[in-house]
């Protein structure tokens, strides 16, 4: 029950009730699954000074994007974390925010929120595979790598860095719930593959709340339920999953572990 207290803010975010955050906000209760005792306000108290000494700066008539780059790249020293990516520590914006190190979406959460509170015409681009940004104030407009020290891409750059044909539609910008689910999916990813199961449970428990016809899901949920021995909630997201899966691949083979799951429930009794 503690998680599900910590967690609901975040959770009626994602599904659309109750009271609305700032990505800012939304990211670092995300972070409260790697990191539990997060302090949300210092973290956004860092953003706050980011944003500070940058307004200092803009007051000489300096560019923006120009400014920021030196100031977050140059003399702060953010990077992309190439050496271990898949670090769950990427995905979370207080690590990103202490270590300077991070993936494109957390490094482009950093740069959203700064520009947030400078009022500055900073957007999130959900480009396949590698997230970028977009600044366009009605004169001027370019994308930005956060991930490469905030290096300036026009289109066809863009598509370049994907190695793919142009498509406008992968350049399109997202709201700031998109950019959590989007950060709750990669931790789905980092977490299976680990065999976290009970970090899978809390991000599948989210991701649920965004997508609740979700059968992959509610499979994957229900596998999780059954490596920590919660069978009785296993069983139920597996009947979940073949009720929104109602011709998955894998029917027969469910079915049989939801039989043999029955079984057990049936000889506790």
């Amino acid at each position: 029950m503690l998680f599900y207290g910590r967690m609901k803010g975040l959770s009626d975010f994602l599904a659309g009730r109750g009271r609305d955050l700032n990505l800012d906000e939304a990211a670092l209760r995300l972070a409260r699954i790697e990191y539990p005792d997060l302090d949300i306000r210092k973290f956004i108290g860092i953003l706050d000074s980011y944003a500070a000494e940058l307004a200092g700066r803009l007051r000489k008539g300096v560019d923006f994007v120009a400014a920021a780059n030196r100031y977050l790249f140059d003399e702060l020293k953010f990077i992309g974390n190439q050496a271990d990516y898949y670090d769950p520590a990427n995905s979370c914006l207080n690590e990103v925010l202490t270590r300077k190190t991070g993936i494109p979406i957390t490094l482009s959460v950093v740069y959203l929120e700064i520009a947030r509170r400078l009022g500055k015409p900073l957007f999130g681009i959900g480009f396949p595979g590698h997230f970028l940004l977009q600044y366009d104030d009605g004169a001027y407009s370019t994308y930005l790598d956060p991930f490469r020290g905030g290096r300036l891409l026009d289109a066809a750059g863009c598509y370049e860095l994907a190695e793919t044909e142009a498509n406008p539609a992968m350049l399109a910008r997202v709201s700031k719930r998109q950019i959590v689910v989007r950060m709750i999916v990669n931790l789905r990813g980092i977490y299976l593959r680990r065999g976290a199961h009970r970090k899978s449970l809390q991000i599948l428990d989210l991701l649920l709340e965004v997508f609740p016809d979700s059968a992959e899901d509610y499979k994957l949920r229900g596998i999780a339920h059954l490596q920590l021995e919660q069978i009785r909630a296993a069983k139920a997201d597996f009947e979940r999953y073949l009720e929104f899966a109602p011709d998955a691949p894998d029917r027969e083979e469910v079915k049989k572990e939801m039989s043999a799951l029955t079984r057990w429930l049936v000889g506790m009794n």
